[in-house]
């Protein structure tokens, strides 16, 4: 083991509340050292990150992320702007990487104040919905197993049904064989129902305390998702189940996650042509990544950039407003998040 991964691990043990089982998950199969950031002093390392590349659907694309993950400082050292620093070094680096945006899920409530002054908005919302399991007799016509390995078509199904979701991070294969692990060492469990041997619906689940927590319920029928539930309360012994959504309007929301723009006028443009109806003047100002000031003129489906004023009325945005005022009408969506 290289000595600053194992620096990694000792700093992640110090800063977060998580299981040995899940350090050696995430350290033998989600770390990459090109995904690493860290501030060293005195030749030991005091803060540092991990930058995860996921693909998200946005505007009829799909576009590349970067989740920061893991991001803490060694007490000794907080509150001295190096966490900052470091992800102004994060973000400088994912700019020529062709990212459009950066991701992440605060550790704690305050967080969220901490995050917005470095140009993240709380975008990734959720919304909850209680299920209370009537008696019913499943369909006999589909078949419910338990999957505990990965299993490619049911990657393919899951891919395909969050591809479906307009604006939504997505989970490539590597990924996806990450979350099976998790499970196993999480309390969790991921039921398919079949129909003529075809997969007609997917439930991933976790049991925390004494609730259920049903993650993702993707399905082609009611009756799949009867079938499925059914097998839940079999398997479960609970016919009380919390299901995470993503955010209905119907629903109260919740907030999750947040993102911030990195790459401005590739953000805008495809979002003009998008939106070619949404047309506005905006000065943007961002202290991190300064390449992102200027002038953004949005109009017939077109995004024109300049750093010199044109004349007319601009409405001022810093990176924050602007991240929100782009991705918070799209109602973005974030699940099986390793955090």
């Amino acid at each position: 083991m290289d000595n600053n991964k194992s620096q990694l691990i000792d700093l992640w043990r110090t800063s977060f509340n998580d299981s040995e089982e899940f350090i050696k998950l995430f350290f033998d199969r989600v770390y990459k050292k090109e995904n690493a950031l860290f501030i060293e002093k005195n030749g030991k390392i005091v803060s540092a990150l991990q930058m995860l590349p996921y693909p998200m659907s946005f505007c009829g694309k799909q576009v590349a992320t970067s989740y920061i993950s893991g991001a803490c400082t060694h007490p000794d050292f907080r509150n001295r702007g190096v966490m900052r620093q470091l992800l102004s070094q994060a973000f400088a680096r994912m700019l020529p990487n062709g990212i459009f945006f950066s991701t992440l899920i605060p550790a704690n409530p305050w967080l969220f104040d901490y995050y917005a002054r470095i140009g993240y908005a709380p975008v990734f919302q959720y919304s909850t919905k209680e299920i209370i399991l009537p008696e019913f007799i499943p369909s006999k016509e589909i078949k419910v197993d338990i999957v505990s390995e990965y299993k490619e078509e049911v990657y393919s199904y899951l891919n395909k049904k969050l591809a479906e979701r307009p604006c939504c991070i997505q989970h490539t294969t590597e990924d996806f064989e990450v979350i099976m692990a998790d499970l196993a060492i999480s309390n969790g469990i991921l039921l398919v129902a079949k129909l003529n041997n075809e997969i007609n619906g997917i439930a991933i689940v976790y049991k925390r305390d004494e609730s259920v927590i049903i993650n993702e319920l993707l399905v082609e029928t009611k009756d799949a998702e009867h079938s499925l539930l059914f097998h839940l309360k079999q398997h479960t012994g609970c016919n009380r189940m919390i299901q995470l959504l993503p955010p209905d309007k119907k629903q109260p929301q919740q907030a999750l996650g947040m993102a911030r723009i990195i790459n401005a006028k590739e953000v805008l443009q495809l979002y003009a042509a998008t939106f070619p109806e949404d047309e506005m003047q905006i000065e943007v100002s961002d202290k991190q990544l300064s390449v992102n000031n200027g002038y953004y003129y949005l109009c017939k489906g077109k995004c024109m950039y300049s750093t010199e004023r044109l004349p007319g009325a601009h409405i001022q945005m810093n990176i924050t407003e602007l991240t929100n005022r782009i991705l918070q009408p799209l109602n973005p969506y974030m699940s099986l998040m390793l955090n």
